[in-house]
């Protein structure tokens, strides 16, 4: 919706106003306000478009995803580092049903950008790991495998990587 500077820029806009509702006596406004410049920070560190975007992944939706994703335009510059990542880890989701020489391009942009939760980047592994077979790349799968189940300390990808490790096997 608004550039990630110009969010911050109506956050510190509405503080200032607060601040004066505070001095002229208003003490109910200014707290109204403050709490409403906390939406606009907290959409400075998640972009509401990759919010949205998460909801349409939970109801398996992917052409939804593809259509909150491509409303950001110039996502460098449009979002702070950890949204690239979550952008572009969103993106290789969704490539990894249609091309997997795109899904792996975006799966490695995503882990260079950076994922906030380590379910997340041992996922991303996980996928990598599962692109490596299939070009027959056993030894890079491996390694991704190894670091994805360090990564999965809720054990809540134990399945797919023991299914994983066994099709490695027949290779």
């Amino acid at each position: 919706m608004f550039n990630k500077n110009i969010k911050l820029v109506i956050a510190v806009l509405i503080i200032a106003y607060a601040v004066f509702q505070f001095v002229e006596g208003n003490i109910g406004n200014g707290i109204a306000l403050i709490l409403l410049s906390f939406v606009f920070i907290f959409l400075y560190f998640r972009n509401e478009f990759i919010l949205l975007a998460f909801l349409k992944m939970r109801k398996q939706d992917l052409d939804g995803v593809q259509r909150w994703l491509d409303k950001i335009k110039n996502p460098e510059s449009a979002l702070i580092k950890k949204q690239v990542g979550y952008y572009n880890y969103l993106h290789g989701i969704i490539y990894s049903q249609k091309n997997l020489t795109q899904a792996e391009k975006y799966f490695k942009k995503a882990l260079k950008f950076g994922l906030t939760m380590d379910y997340d980047v041992a996922m991303a592994k996980l996928s990598l790991a599962g692109i490596a077979m299939q070009k027959r790349r056993k030894r890079e799968a491996t390694q991704l495998l190894k670091e994805a189940k360090k990564l999965d300390k809720n054990n809540m990808l134990t399945d797919q990587i023991k299914m994983m490790q066994q099709q490695m096997k027949k290779i």
